[in-house]
């Protein structure tokens, strides 16, 4: 019996001395650049989302299109489907993300521009009408439209309570609007900069684009009070957070602008193809839409991939697998 004890308790320091043994190599065989970026809050060098569904390489580097309606401009996710705002139709579009079947077409206001999602609904800005609507997404009913205190309305941002959409007065000069999400009450309107165009939140703070002054502002999200403004490219528009730097695609100079999120330092400036409008994070790179497509590492900016979309690429958006373009005109909605 102590013989079976001793070779028992043999065998478990065995496995523990095998088990920290291949633990120490696996830990040796990721670079160090990785294990640093996992210290220092930078974005990881390898994307786990992938990782977890077997798909670290690249499988699919051709487009694969579905209908949309037409002029689809803005494009999000809702953790099962892809909705895209059709500019030229008054109607969002709800696609199902793992085959791209159409799940139906839903009128909100005139001329829809941005698509975003708060963890039960769809919010859509209507640009021409001044107003932002919220619809369910299980079935796309109207659950209410809400005005703006200016005009042209374009992407909106969630921060976790509330969304933050951004509009102009007649001259250019303009707010970004807090709505409590769940009815959809005015909490302030918050002076920016000239044609406040779209938003992001980093976690914190909320971003603005504002494309009229080539800037950036960082408001505060409990009350909106201003904490910088930062300059970037020429005519800026798309804006995305990575995880610990903002990125902002400048239109007018054909650039993207990596800023750090904490202080609005700037990081670096890259390329962004010819006419960058769309930018989204896939958990390691960032893609950029326009006359191109983009796929830049979010380390360094290096261009990792160049794509040339059939007609004027969007919004740009990812499901957590593949990354989701809208093809303005060609009036479909491109999966990579």
């Amino acid at each position: 019996m102590k013989t079976r004890i001793v070779i028992g308790v043999s065998l478990i320091v065995v496995v523990l001395a095998m088990a920290n043994l291949f633990v120490s190599h696996a830990q040796q065989a990721i670079p160090a650049s990785a294990r640093q970026s996992a210290a220092n809050g930078a974005p990881p060098l390898s994307n786990p989302v992938k990782v977890a569904l077997l798909k670290w390489y690249k499988a699919n580097t051709v487009p694969t299109e579905f209908p949309a309606g037409p002029n689809p401009v803005g494009v999000a996710f809702d953790g099962e489907n892809i909705w895209i705002a059709n500019y030229g139709a008054s109607t969002v579009t709800k696609v199902r993300a793992n085959d791209g079947a159409s799940l139906g077409a839903f009128v909100t206001g005139n001329a829809p521009a941005g698509v975003t999602y708060d963890g039960a609904d769809m919010w859509v800005t209507n640009s021409a009408d001044n107003t932002v609507s919220k619809v369910r997404a299980s079935d796309g009913k109207l659950l209410g439209t809400f005005p703006l205190p200016g005009v042209v309305p374009w992407w909106m941002t969630f921060d976790g309570a509330n969304i933050w959409v951004p509009s102009s007065n007649a001259s250019g000069n303009g707010w970004i609007t807090k709505l409590r999400a769940s009815d959809g009450k005015n909490l302030g309107n918050f002076a920016v900069g000239n044609s406040p165009i779209a938003a992001a939140f980093d976690g914190v703070n909320v971003w603005v684009v504002n494309g009229g002054n080539n800037n950036v502002m960082k408001l505060r999200v409990s009350d909106g009070t201003l904490l910088g403004t930062f300059s970037v490219g020429g005519a800026p528009l798309g804006i995305c957070f990575d995880g610990a730097a903002i990125w902002v695609a400048n239109s007018g100079t054909n650039t993207v602008t990596k800023l750090r999120a904490s202080d609005g330092t700037v990081l670096g400036t890259f390329t962004g193809g010819t006419s960058p409008y769309g930018i989204a994070f896939d958990g390691q790179n960032i893609w950029v839409s326009g006359l191109f497509v983009v796929e830049l590492r979010a380390s360094d900016g290096t261009m990792v991939a160049f794509f040339s979309p059939p007609g004027n690429s969007a919004g740009v958006a990812f499901d957590g697998a593949n990354v989701w373009i809208a093809g303005y005109n060609n009036n479909k909605v491109g999966k990579l």
